[in-house]
């Protein structure tokens, strides 16, 4: 085991090493001069060259990324342009939005994901199994903003259970009272994503429940619910905890829509506005804490995978 993390963390640098000079020349080729947004359309090209030379964009792009990443590696990922604070505060503010989001997101998700699939699997072929079915197909092929939407409409609006817009901190007046601001957007990001979970899990049921252990256990006379649980859903469980690891990674990273529909203060919007103000530095660090969340959660799933499974091996 410590053999194989060693190995996979040596594996972890050239491929940050790589995404990072991938991720600093794309941003770079972005049209547009982040000195002539920040100044305004009344600037002066003098202006704007001044303003370029002291944020260091007047430089070859080589010395360019050779600065910001020397560090990086210092835990430093610079200065935001727009905000003139240092990139790592500027995304602690938003991160708190958008991991609650995606932990709230995860709970609807495996609340109604995997109980679902067991039921659908459970009663394949029948009337059960094709409401299920056709729900899960519905719900993953909605828009999220048109859902967000009409939750805002029905929910928010009509019935005044819940906010619409905004998600003040949990650390302000409200406490955790204050998560209630995440329900309406949670519940958008869980739809399409439960009901994609709730086909994994059928179809990984069905694939399990034809292999012979599952048969023997049928055999034996052993309760259809136990067989469905302790036979089948935990052998399928291996390919759902892959799609769980990665379902979180890409919550965070990809819920720019719902953040903007709701106006939460989140990850993604930050991202959409940084690239609207040619903010290098937070577009350039966003991405490469997203990167690195994707090889950790791959690194996790991997481990679960052998410890779901005793024959995968971990070599």
């Amino acid at each position: 085991m410590l053999a194989y993390l060693i190995k996979r963390v040596l594996i972890f640098i050239p491929t940050l090493i790589a995404a990072s000079m991938l991720v600093f020349l794309f941003i770079h080729l972005i049209p547009g001069d982040p000195a002539a947004v920040l100044l305004g359309d009344t600037a002066t090209p003098e202006e704007i060259a001044a303003l370029s030379a002291e944020m260091g964009l007047d430089k070859p792009i080589w010395q360019q990324y050779l600065s910001w990443f020397s560090g990086v590696l210092k835990g430093d990922l610079g200065q935001s342009i727009f905000f003139k604070a240092p990139v790592l505060s500027v995304i602690a503010d938003g991160a708190e939005t958008s991991v609650l989001l995606a932990l709230m997101t995860m709970f609807w998700i495996v609340l109604l994901g995997i109980p679902i699939g067991i039921v659908s699997a459970t009663f394949h072929g029948s009337w059960v199994d094709q409401i299920t079915s056709g729900l899960a197909i519905f719900f993953a092929s909605i828009p999220t903003f048109w859902l967000g939407l009409y939750l805002i409409l029905i929910f928010a609006v009509g019935l005044g259970w819940f906010p619409s817009s905004g998600f003040p901190s949990v650390s302000d007046d409200g406490g955790w009272t204050n998560l209630r601001y995440l329900l309406l957007p949670s519940l958008t990001l869980a739809a399409p994503n439960a009901a994609l979970i709730v086909r994994l899990v059928r179809s990984s049921m069905l694939d399990v429940s034809r292999e012979d252990h599952v048969r023997t256990a049928r055999a034996k006379g052993l309760p259809p619910a136990k067989i469905a649980i302790k036979h089948v859903f935990r052998n399928a469980l291996i390919a759902v905890a892959a799609a769980f690891g990665f379902t979180f990674a890409a919550l965070i990273s990809e819920a720019v829509v719902t953040e903007t529909v709701f106006s939460l203060p989140g990850i993604g919007r930050l991202v959409v506005q940084s690239i609207l103000r040619r903010d290098y530095p937070v577009i350039q660090g966003v991405i490469l804490i997203i990167v690195v969340l994707y090889l950790v959660i791959n690194l996790l799933v991997d481990l679960a995978y052998a410890r779901l499974d005793p024959r995968v091996s971990l070599g």
